[in-house]
């Protein structure tokens, strides 16, 4: 997964204006923003959860543990990463996330007449 440079990597206080705006109910931008990071989670996880499948061995017991030094510089990477939510929310500010209302897909098809 490609993440953008310049998406810090601590919180910022946003103002609920601009939350609101693209959706025009916080609640609803707050629900579409964590979606999207539930799905740059998975993302991330899955890229993790491959990457490091190359140091696992059959023979894993906690005595024969042993430290390698890329797996602990590609866990430290993944770490350093900013968290899911502040990607999703820079994504959704950025009018980057496509989000649709059911409300009104449901109403169109009531109204639309049945043949």
């Amino acid at each position: 997964m490609e993440l953008k440079k310049n998406i810090p990597t601590n919180t910022i206080t946003r103002k609920l204006v601009d939350l609101n705006a693209p959706t025009g109910n916080i609640y609803e931008s707050v629900v579409v923003i964590a979606r999207r990071a539930n799905q740059i989670s998975s993302e991330i996880k899955q890229e993790l959860t491959r990457k490091l499948a190359d140091f696992s061995s059959v023979n894993d017991s906690l005595e024969e543990t042993f430290e390698n030094r890329e797996q602990i510089e590609i866990s430290k990477y993944y770490e350093r990463l900013p968290k899911p939510v502040i990607v999703a929310t820079e994504e959704f500010l950025a009018g980057e996330v496509y989000f649709r209302d059911t409300k009104e897909d449901a109403t169109e098809e009531t109204a639309a007449p049945v043949q």
